[in-house]
């Protein structure tokens, strides 16, 4: 069998005839993409007697639950995201690739990339997911996603040189239009997004921008369906649709957008919105190497798993977070695709991989449902967790305590914990930033 040089990070390894062989060598676990899931699966490695091997295509693991914060301009990017490096070099047996996983050779067990193939002992696939755009894939062309750090940065961005760009706009109506923002989807991600989009206007760019009449500015949430926030109660739902509008949000329900070109929302009642910016959150899908993988597939593209996280094919392969299709949740529901599912799947992926190494029956995933939470704009969020449902200021304060605690790096709970305080006494957002101006102004 080939042997596989990798760079300095992985040794020169030559992959097990079976992967329960004996050798002197320990066995390798690989695992794509840090994100919750994959951490979570190193994490529960460390200090093992196997070799893991992360691997990303980019060198941080960034908490997206606050992506949205960066993308209204209230949090640096940095102080999201951490060096995937900085987490593991405290643990002998963890290491890290910077890489890109294109597919994987089952049969010869490696995960195939851009450069080298990696090949592995055991695989653990936790690579995300990716926006779902039901099949109109020209939605992806005229519309904003939220997906990582570049996507807000570059969401930011726009929104700001929008409103630039109307200071000197002459024509009222496309004033109006480069002031109006359009979030699809009412999930978690757009009801916090639009939230913040409108504080952002009403108390900070208001002042930023005195010669405009911010009056015009809009905030639109569509929704396809007659309610946001579908997976929490119906009071919790209605609370946060009642705060949502009394914040200044127009809520569009029943709304299913059918095209987006040139800044224009076209809905399938054939109304339509004029929108300088346009940003889609109306779902998500396994990330795109599902597509490329041997596997069955569920609904999102997802990978059809056993309970016990593996494939059946291939059971020393493990699928994981969004990836991962797996009923159990709810009657004929699959786990959502949450953080806390993904945390909790790649703990059970670790403890089924070292029971098969040392032969021991393998046990199926049971999720800890500890609630679901969303913050809605100042001192309002719905919270539903352990049997107790809130909204308003005391699910807020659990929202900022739950969160904060959960990054990663001291470092990084400081600064957002610093930002957050700042933002909340003073009204303000302190990164205003346009990077790429010239680009910009270059295309405009």
């Amino acid at each position: 069998m080939a042997i596989y040089r990798q760079d300095s990070s992985a040794a020169t390894f030559r992959p097990h005839d079976s992967p329960d062989a004996h050798s002197n060598r320990r066995p390798r676990v690989v695992v794509v993409g840090a994100g919750f899931g994959g951490l979570s699966v190193a994490r529960s490695l460390k200090g093992r007697d196997v070799d893991v091997l992360i691997i990303d295509c980019n060198n941080y693991h960034g908490f997206w639950p606050l992506l949205y914060q960066v993308a209204t301009a209230g949090l640096e990017p940095e102080s999201i995201a951490y060096p995937v490096r900085a987490i593991v070099r405290k643990y002998q047996n963890i290491d890290f690739q910077m890489i890109e996983a294109r597919g994987v050779d089952f049969e010869h067990r490696l995960v195939l990339t851009h450069r080298e193939p990696i090949p592995y002992d055991y695989l653990v696939l936790a690579a995300g997911s990716a926006n779902n755009y039901f099949g109109n894939d020209a939605l992806a062309e005229q519309t904003y996603s939220l997906k990582n750090i570049d996507d807000a940065q570059q969401l930011r961005n726009h929104v700001l040189w929008s409103f630039e760009r109307a200071v000197n706009e002459r024509d009222p109506r496309r004033r109006a239009m480069l002031m109006t923002l359009v979030v699809v989807g009412g999930g978690p991600t757009g009801v916090e997004l639009a939230g913040a989009f409108v504080e952002l206007i009403r108390h900070v760019l208001q002042h930023d921008y005195p010669m405009l009449d911010v009056s015009e500015a809009q905030v639109i949430l569509v929704e396809a369906i007659d309610q946001v926030l579908m997976p929490f109660s119906p009071k919790l739902r209605s609370k946060a649709l009642e705060q949502l509008r009394h914040m200044g949000v127009q809520v569009r329900l029943n709304s299913v957008v059918a095209e987006v070109s040139n800044g224009r929302v076209v809905f399938k009642d054939g109304s339509a919105i004029d929108a300088g910016t346009v940003v889609w959150s109306a779902g998500v899908q396994a990330a795109r190497l599902a597509e490329a993988l041997d596997a069955p597939r569920a609904r999102g593209r997802r990978v059809q798993v056993e309970p016990t996280l593996n494939l059946t094919e291939h059971p020393e392969v493990f699928v994981i977070g969004d990836m991962a299709y797996l009923e159990g949740y709810k009657k004929g529901q699959a786990y959502p695709m949450i953080a806390p599912v993904a945390v909790q799947q790649g703990k059970r992926a670790a403890r089924n991989i070292l029971a098969r190494i040392c032969g021991k029956p393998l046990h199926p995933f049971r999720y800890a449902d500890r609630g679901i939470m969303a913050t809605i704009g100042r001192r309002a969020a719905v919270l539903d967790a352990f049997g107790v449902k809130l909204s308003g200021y005391p699910a807020w304060l659990g929202w900022l305590f739950i969160h904060l605690m959960a990054l990663a790096g001291f470092r990084n709970r400081v600064i957002v914990l610093i930002n957050w305080a700042f933002n909340y006494f003073t009204y303000d957002r302190g990164v205003r930033l346009i990077t790429g101006a010239r680009k910009m102004v270059d295309n405009r």
